[in-house]
């Protein structure tokens, strides 16, 4: 799952930050001045922001036979809309279409509708990106469908003074100690509610839920693209854990995005929060004054790393430019690219040359008490190391679960009735054919 906003930079954070000196990339990305070929148009669909319209003018200048065309969708559903709506007709899709990474396994399935970016050079940029991205737009027998851009490594995010209200240690080295697992972090969680009993331990069932969903390398479909259901008992413990948590008061019940939760931010309502970087801004956002130096993150995730959020970009083969398409996808997707963005929007870089950028692990956020914050995702960008199998139906299969656990998060089922009647509604999901 990812939020239905556009993501932003925190203000402030690279003032004064000077500014590389990019050469062109390579990976067959073409030469800069190179101007010989017929005129062309390369439309790029998106969604949300992803912070390319000064890139498109830099290889326009690069490419003066190149045009580029943004066709920005208003929501994530609109875009998928028109995935699907053009890939049923076989015309009208753009030459680049953007994926987000929890639904990007549904056109795996649907492989050969889109170009083997192999064909173009794929082979030679495997190494640009942390393995499990590459893998994330990776089928079974190795054809590559998408060039990886942002990702979300996720961090805990804290409150230093309702810790030390709990007696809880507030320096984030030692916080991180308490965080090692999720029964630690579930743990500490019990001894911060009989502490501090006004607020909660963390703003929501459902986002830890998916937090500790996407560590699973099976949750909903085996390797073999088969719905688990009951027989995965980790999919059934990580359940229970969550709904142990909202029974015993740990969640604050706060539906994500939702009025509620935003002005929650500016309260005591809750203390901690499964934290991707680019959620950094959002609570800068939501507490502004109120929870500035509050605010912290700490080097850890329970049970190691974690991703929420990211997309890819795929040059369909209804593409007349396939090439073209594929070789601006590179370009856009290189390391130099992905550091661009990363200051203007705040998007996370899945490239490992990013890293040793100083733009990127010299970051220090003053809202969040001078937090490392670049040091700090890069670490977290690292420990991801499973690839987690997702099948066709996947996004489906996961709303139908956090629907359930929300309902059990506000009071209104029963954690068993409203698991048995998840797995119902999954099973009968995962039956439907693909493309239906």
């Amino acid at each position: 799952m990812r939020p239905r906003v556009r993501c932003r930079p925190v203000a402030g954070l690279l003032a004064g930050a000077t500014l590389l000196l990019v050469t062109a990339c390579t990976g067959g990305s073409g030469t800069p001045g190179a101007a010989d070929g017929p005129k062309i148009e390369l439309t790029v669909a998106t969604f949300n922001e992803f912070g390319y319209a000064d890139l498109y003018a830099e290889y326009e200048a690069q490419h003066p036979n190149i045009t580029i065309v943004e066709q920005h969708a208003k929501t994530v559903d609109d875009h998928v809309k028109n995935l699907d709506a053009n890939l049923a007709r076989g015309t009208g899709l753009a030459d680049i279409e953007a994926m987000e990474v929890s639904w990007i396994y549904k056109y795996l399935a649907k492989a050969d509708q889109f170009v083997d970016l192999r064909k173009y050079g794929a082979d030679d940029l495997k190494d640009r990106w942390l393995g499990w991205k590459l893998d994330g737009a990776t089928t079974a027998d190795g054809k590559i469908i998408g060039y990886g851009t942002d990702i979300g490594p996720e961090a805990i995010c804290y409150r230093r003074d309702l810790f030390a209200k709990a007696g809880l240690p507030t320096d984030r080295a030692r916080v991180a100690t308490l965080f090692e697992d999720w029964p630690s972090y579930f743990a500490a969680g019990r001894k911060f509610k009989q502490r501090v009993p006004g607020s909660a331990w963390y703003d929501s069932a459902v986002l830890t839920w998916e937090a500790m969903r996407n560590q699973l390398i099976q949750a909903y479909y085996s390797n073999q693209d088969r719905f688990l259901g009951a027989e995965n008992p980790l999919l059934k413990r990580t359940w229970d854990q969550v709904v142990a948590g909202s029974r015993d008061g740990l969640s604050a019940g706060l539906p994500a995005w939702s009025d509620a939760w935003n002005s929650a931010f500016r309260t005591d309502k809750f203390a901690t929060m499964a934290c991707p970087g680019w959620l950094l801004g959002v609570i800068q956002d939501n507490a502004g004054a109120f929870g500035k130096g509050k605010w912290d993150v700490a080097d850890v995730f329970p049970g190691g790393g974690g991703n929420w959020g990211g997309s890819y970009l795929t040059v369909p083969v209804q593409s007349p430019h396939p090439e073209e398409a594929a070789k601006l996808a590179a370009w856009l997707t290189a390391p130099e690219q992905q550091v661009k963005v990363f200051k203007k929007i705040g998007s996370f870089p899945s490239t490992l040359d990013a890293y040793d950028d100083p733009q990127v692990k010299s970051q220090v956020n003053a809202y969040f008490n001078n937090a490392p914050v670049g040091q700090i995702f890069v670490d977290r960008a690292r420990s991801v190391i499973l690839k987690q199998h997702k099948g066709p139906r996947d996004g489906e299969i996961n709303q139908i679960f956090t629907a359930a656990l929300a309902r059990v998060d506000a009071g209104k089922q029963d954690p068993d009735a409203a698991w048995r009647e998840a797995l119902a509604a999954a099973d009968k999901a995962a039956n439907v054919r693909v493309g239906s």
